[in-house]
């Protein structure tokens, strides 16, 4: 195998790999201009908001579509430009997983002073749900009134591969601004071609990766997956049995190892990696909205996810003699 194509292997665990050592950040800018934010909100007082942190190459509009849905149901929605995405200067380049934590804190602390009185919730896509449980981890804003992590990009650390490993980090320090596609993966991140299709057409969507950036992401997976015992706060995971990118198995055991004893798994049997834009989407969407507000899922999919048979509820088989996992009470 070919160093090229050996490293493009691990551009997998980009969340949005579309078919159609030390940490290297991006320097710092003397003056960081503000972060490129998005908000959908309904015309009255929320009655919940939402702070949405979008996947690896992607940016902010991921969450165009659920945010729509969100604000005519009460719900503000608010996803910013991650550094090193988006429309930010620094796009294509790692910033750091420790800038990626501050600023989601920072952005949740806006939110909730934006909205006082509000239940303020923090939702994360793959990376974004990835930086999210870092976000949350020990020291959770005392405002917060709970995570959501939807396929969380958590294929880092001791779940990876050891040579894929050992090869990532041969391969940044060797080349770290080669960039790689991915197309050569065969890869799909979701069932909706029309999506697919936009992104691929997209002039903020990054399409060629810096090894650099890849070794960031792998590192920041593998804190995430190491952060789990420490998340206290009430969660809810949302994993797609289809998804391509993230293994399944690392997903669920992410889930098994979160901390809180206030923490819903649900496993969509039809769901790719992007969940919230997949063809059955309000499927997610309903359910997102029922957990915010402590109401029974709708998709009647929900599970603890302490609960030991984690094997059966990927396959989307009911586990027997299960109970039901109880209303969240916000």
């Amino acid at each position: 195998m070919k160093p090229r194509q050996a490293a493009a292997l691990v551009l997998v665990l980009a969340a949005c790999a579309l078919t159609a050592g030390d940490e290297r950040t991006a320097p710092r800018p003397a003056a960081t201009p503000p972060l490129p934010t998005s908000l959908w909100a309904p015309p009255a007082e929320p009655r919940a908001a939402i702070l949405a942190l979008h996947g690896f190459n992607d940016y902010r509009r991921a969450f165009e579509l659920f945010g729509s849905f969100a604000a005519e149901r009460g719900i503000a929605v608010e996803a910013f430009d991650q550094r090193g995405f988006g429309e930010n200067p620094d796009r294509g380049r790692w910033p750091g997983s420790a800038r990626l934590v501050a600023d989601a804190r920072a952005r949740l602390l806006a939110l909730h002073r934006q909205y006082p009185g509000v239940p303020v919730y923090l939702l994360g896509v793959s990376m974004g749900a990835a930086v999210a449980a870092l976000a949350v981890a020990e020291q959770p804003p005392p405002f917060l009134a709970g995570v959501i992590l939807s396929a969380p990009a958590v294929w880092g650390g001791q779940a990876m591969n050891p040579f894929y490993r050992g090869l990532l980090w041969i391969a940044a320090r060797l080349f770290p601004d080669l960039e790689l596609t991915g197309e050569s993966l065969k890869r799909q991140a979701s069932d909706n071609l029309e999506v697919l299709r936009a992104l691929a057409a997209d002039p903020l969507f990054i399409k060629r990766t810096r090894i650099a950036a890849i070794e960031g992401l792998v590192r920041l997976m593998g804190e995430a997956f190491a952060a789990a015992p420490r998340i206290l706060s009430p969660v809810l995971v949302l994993v797609g049995e289809r998804d391509q990118i993230v293994p399944v198995d690392a997903q669920l055991a992410f889930a098994r190892a979160i901390g809180s004893e206030d923490c819903t798994l649900v496993v969509y049997p039809e769901g790719w990696h992007l969940l919230l834009r997949d063809r059955q989407r309000e499927r997610v969407w309903r359910d997102i909205e029922a957990w915010l507000f402590g109401e029974p899922l709708p998709s009647g999919l929900a599970r603890p996810c302490a609960e030991r048979d984690l094997a059966a509820a990927g396959s989307g088989r009911e586990i027997d003699g299960a109970p039901r996992l109880p209303a969240r009470t916000p």
